[in-house]
């Protein structure tokens, strides 16, 4: 039953009254990932990709206090170029909604909006999850909560590289949630292909993880599923030059003070700046392998429309 306080596209509400594929999309990658008109043509494109494989895409936002899911081309327009549009995660969400804000909402809040809605799928770059000192600085990503309470499965590349993957493992574990490798037996981690820690499990296909959430939903669990798919090797970053870009970084954090929210915009725009872009290509192609992924599971899961 769809809700009475979530703004559907038409197109959307009649997939999912139909009973076909449809994959969730989360919109701070295009208010806050990349710049106009970059981040507009990567809107399309997406769109475009997964319309092309047989699925309908629901870019989540707020626009106006109101939950957007799917959006018109005036209303990914407005959230490319629009300065007020604010980051949208769990705890953002009610204050949005209730002083009538815009935002674009993270992998945090488009898990549960997706929930809501009852989109099973949401596809993305790269989750969050515990950050490089975190034990003096208690800095966790709201994801690793919402991975933890909405049933949603989340195909990505890993966790961002800038984070303390072995503790975001942990974290996940510790939540009950599974981790899932797409034909790798190691996490990706985002940018690399190899971050030399072992999935939970490694899936051969779309087949097997769709049979992997119907299990889940007849165990009535109330975590989501984390499927990673590594980025495509000619798009994937020279490790040991990363690794110390990365070491640089996180020096220079430390050293300018920059704290909480801010820390994952800046490093990622200073990563950006020492691979002389080279990073936003990659961070485009893995996005769109995932997108991939994320359609062949849907389709799956919906009986292969």
């Amino acid at each position: 039953m769809m809700k009475s306080f979530l703004n559907y596209s038409s197109e959307v509400a009649k997939a999912l009254k139909n009973g076909k594929p449809v994959v969730a999309l989360e919109s701070t990658i295009i208010a806050h990932g990349f710049p106009y008109p970059d981040n507009i043509e990567l809107a399309h494109e997406l769109e475009k990709q997964a319309r092309k494989a047989g699925v309908i895409p629901a870019t989540i936002a707020i626009i106006d206090g109101e939950i957007k899911v799917g959006l018109s081309d005036n209303e990914l327009e407005f959230i490319a170029k629009s300065k007020e549009v604010n980051k949208a995660s769990l705890r953002d969400l009610p204050v949005l909604l209730a002083k009538e804000l815009n935002g674009a909402t993270t992998v945090a809040s488009t898990m549960q909006i997706a929930y809501l809605a009852g989109i099973d799928v949401f596809v993305t770059g790269g989750i969050g999850g515990v950050h490089r000192k975190a034990e003096e600085t208690f800095d966790i990503s709201a994801d690793l909560k919402a991975l933890s309470q909405y049933p949603v499965t989340v195909v990505c590349a890993g966790a961002k590289s800038v984070l303390d993957l072995p503790k975001t493992k942990e974290v996940l574990e510790s939540k009950g949630v599974p981790l899932l490798g797409y034909q790798i037996k190691k996490l990706p981690a985002f940018y690399i292909r190899d971050s030399g820690l072992e999935v939970d499990y490694m899936i051969e296909n779309a087949k097997e993880v769709s049979g992997i959430i119907e299990k889940n939903r007849i165990l009535e669990n109330k975590s989501g599923i984390l499927v990673t798919v590594p980025i495509p090797k000619k798009d994937e970053l020279e490790e040991k030059e990363f690794n110390k870009i990365i070491n640089e970084l996180t020096k220079e954090v430390e050293e300018k003070e920059i704290k909480g929210k801010n820390i994952t915009p800046y490093l990622l725009n200073r990563i950006k700046e020492k691979t002389k872009g080279r990073s936003v290509e990659a961070n485009i192609s893995l996005v769109k392998n995932n997108l991939q992924a994320g359609c062949n599971i849907a389709k799956e899961l919906k009986g292969s429309f």
